[in-house]
């Protein structure tokens, strides 16, 4: 197809989950991949058929149109710089950055550019969420002023390479002491309050199975929205145990819970629809309040894997098409990434309220 959108992916190995859904989208195509491990670089652009190969990011800018930064966390501000600069649309993994004064350059960057940036938060797409998000703005849970958002996931086999030598892992997700990599949980549970937090409050429960680690193995930050609203977050990348995503949400007119695990189904309760106090199957409600994009996808989705990741890549795409604001514009990465960057300052302070900077001032 001419005039197709070219898309390079920077981090061969977490990157190659994007080949699907680019390669279903007619208006694009991967035609370059870069890393500095040439055995990576080559094993995707082989399974993949991509013939640019690239070990240097600036070389690779100058043959792509759109850049996925599937790379470290502390390289993705100075790499989506650096491609706005050059003109070249952005798709950054989480999260959007590292320091806060990081924060501020990458907005400026964003705020000059003639290219489009997004953050590429997936759980925001994930089904259940976006049926949530529909029902809360259907007014189904009433006035909503809590909730919940978990991520427990022990990767302490990922702090280290085979030979033993520390990873990016090591120094920037467990190197320091905060509610570091938040905008899994905190992300979806934001857009269903539909505003941002103001201010947080982070206590940690000590260091116990690892104590080459500065983070402390569960680390709980809370949030205060601007309207009052109070959202916890549970962050624990260190602990033993098997791991698990949880979302809770409540309102004046009902709540919800997702699953925790083991065959446990995720359930709703609505004041208005059910007697009692009974619990519903989440699923009941896909019928009449699923999203219609969801429940018909367009043909090309067929081909793209899982529908979440399709239409995380479909929307930033139509906003470039449209010339229109990509739905995770680097104000919302913001809004994801911060909280989490400032509850540093308050876990060592003893979980003092930090103030969270408002980027749209």
């Amino acid at each position: 197809m001419a005039n197709q959108l070219k898309v390079g992916i920077v981090g061969a190995h977490r990157g190659s989950s994007y080949v699907q859904p680019f390669t279903a989208i007619a208006e694009t195509n991967i035609t370059a991949v870069c890393d500095i491990n040439e055995a990576a670089l080559h094993s995707v652009a082989e399974r993949f058929g991509i013939r640019q190969r690239f070990t240097d990011y600036s070389e690779m800018l100058n043959a792509v149109d759109m850049v996925v930064l599937a790379t470290p966390e502390n390289l993705h501000v100075p790499q989506a710089i650096e491609a706005l600069e050059a003109g070249k649309h952005v798709i950054s993994e989480v999260t959007a950055a590292v320091k806060l004064d990081e924060c501020y350059e990458l907005v400026n960057a964003v705020r000059k550019a003639s290219a489009k940036y997004t953050m590429a938060e997936n759980t925001c797409y994930s089904r259940s969420n976006v049926l949530i998000r529909n029902m809360v703005a259907q007014g189904l849970f009433g006035e909503v002023y809590f909730g919940e958002g978990e991520y427990v996931h022990n990767v302490k086999s990922l702090h280290h390479d085979a030979t033993g030598n520390p990873t990016w892992r090591y120094y920037w997700q467990v190197g320091i002491n905060r509610c570091n990599y938040a905008t899994h949980s905190l992300g979806p549970v934001l857009q269903w309050f539909d505003e941002r937090v103001s201010s947080v409050c982070c206590l940690g429960t000590g260091v116990h199975t690892d104590s080459e680690h500065a983070m402390e193995d569960t680390v709980m930050m809370l949030c205060k929205t601007g309207s009052g609203g109070l959202i916890k977050i549970r962050i624990d990348m260190l602990s033993n145990r098997p791991a698990n995503s949880y979302f809770s949400l409540q309102g004046t007119k009902g709540c919800y819970e997702s699953s925790r695990g083991f065959g446990a189904a995720s359930k709703v309760w609505l004041s208005d629809m059910d007697a009692g106090e009974t619990w519903r199957a989440l699923s009941a409600f896909e019928a009449d309040f699923l999203p219609e994009r969801w429940k018909n996808p367009p043909a090309e989705a067929e081909h793209a894997g899982d529908l979440g990741e399709y239409f995380k890549v479909r929307d930033f795409v139509d906003s470039i098409l449209n010339d229109t604001v990509p739905p995770l514009d680097v104000y919302t990465a913001m809004d994801f990434t911060v909280p989490g960057l400032v509850s540093e300052e308050s876990i060592a302070k003893g979980g003092v309220p930090v103030a969270v900077p408002d980027f749209r001032a």
